[in-house]
Order: C-alpha cells, then sequence, then structure tokens
C-alpha cells in the first residue's frame, strides 16, 4: 500500500484505480483494480471471485495500530498472556453453551446467584471426574431363585419382564 499516492499494489504488479473513503461510521478505505486488468490475471481465482478485484482496510492510523498488534501476537510473551484468557473464556463458553447460563431460570437475584454456584460446582465435579480412574467393572449378581429354576428348566430368560409376551399370545 502506497499511503501517500493513494494507491494499492497487487501481487502481479498492477495498481489500484480508485481509492475511496465512504462516509460511515466505521472508518474504513476502498481500493479497486479495473476490471481489465484482473480479467486476464492468471491469478484471479486466488485474489477475487468479481470482475475486477475491490479491497477493504483500515485508515492508516488504525491500520498501524492493528498491525503492531498483529506482530506483538506472534511473541511468546504475549501467547502466555494469552492462555490465561483462553482457558477463562473457554469456561465461559462451557457454562453458556453446555449449561445453559445465557439465562436464568429464577427471578430474584438470590436464586440467580444460588443457580450459577450449583452449576460452578456441576461443572467442577465433571471436570474432576475426567481425572479419576475409572470405576471398576460390576460384578454380576447372583441369580435369584426365579432365574435357577428358568435356568434349570432351560427357559431363555428375556431381557426384561416387561418386554416379554405370552406365549399365548
Amino acid at each position: 500500500m502506497d499511503w501517500d499516492a493513494q494507491q494499492v499494489t497487487c501481487p502481479r504488479g498492477r495498481v489500484s484505480r480508485r481509492w475511496s473513503t465512504p462516509p460511515s461510521l466505521a472508518p474504513y478505505v476502498n481500493a479497486e483494480f479495473s476490471p481489465d486488468d484482473c480479467r486476464e490475471c492468471p491469478v484471479k481465482s486466488a485474489c477475487t471471485r468479481t470482475d475486477a478485484r475491490k479491497v477493504s482496510f483500515l485508515p492508516r492510523e488504525l491500520y498501524d495500530i492493528q498491525s503492531e498488534s498483529r506482530t506483538e501476537q506472534q511473541t511468546q510473551e504475549w501467547l502466555s498472556r494469552y492462555s490465561l484468557r483462553a482457558a477463562i473464556e473457554s469456561t465461559i463458553s462451557e457454562f453458556v453453551n453446555g449449561h445453559g447460563m445465557r439465562q436464568c431460570r429464577y427471578r430474584s437475584e438470590e436464586k440467580a446467584h444460588i443457580q450459577h454456584v450449583f452449576t460452578a460446582i456441576a461443572v467442577n465435579l465433571e471436570r474432576i471426574g475426567v481425572h479419576l480412574p475409572p470405576a471398576p467393572a460390576r460384578q454380576s449378581r447372583n441369580p435369584t431363585a426365579l432365574q435357577g429354576f428358568l435356568d434349570w428348566q432351560r427357559i431363555p430368560r428375556p431381557r426384561s419382564w416387561r418386554v416379554a409376551t405370552h406365549p399365548a399370545g
């Protein structure tokens, strides 16, 4: 970008034909290239899907601040500071999306507080459960007298007596 000449140069060396700052609440700059330049370009599919490329970006002061911030985000110091924020954002997202905390079930402030505390306790218990060793396999119970009789008569056991049907019908 050439801020003084108000021109943008594309990767193939073409220069934008128009530079404008439309009136809006959010400040930004538009740069447009000629359709003749883009139509015959061999890398057009990587640049744009329209006839001519249009680029929007922030004004110079804000663009410089954004560039500095993006450069800073690549440092190890920034990444270590951000990891704490990422953990907090993850917890908030878990509460909102996983436990319905965007809206309270109750109307009073005291009851809403109790809901938040109980939900936090439940989330902590879930997190503790991940670190616990797996539960031992359940031991099968000794058969009842009826089950022993059915086995002795070689009558198959249904999985559930509720779904078993009478032989007559």
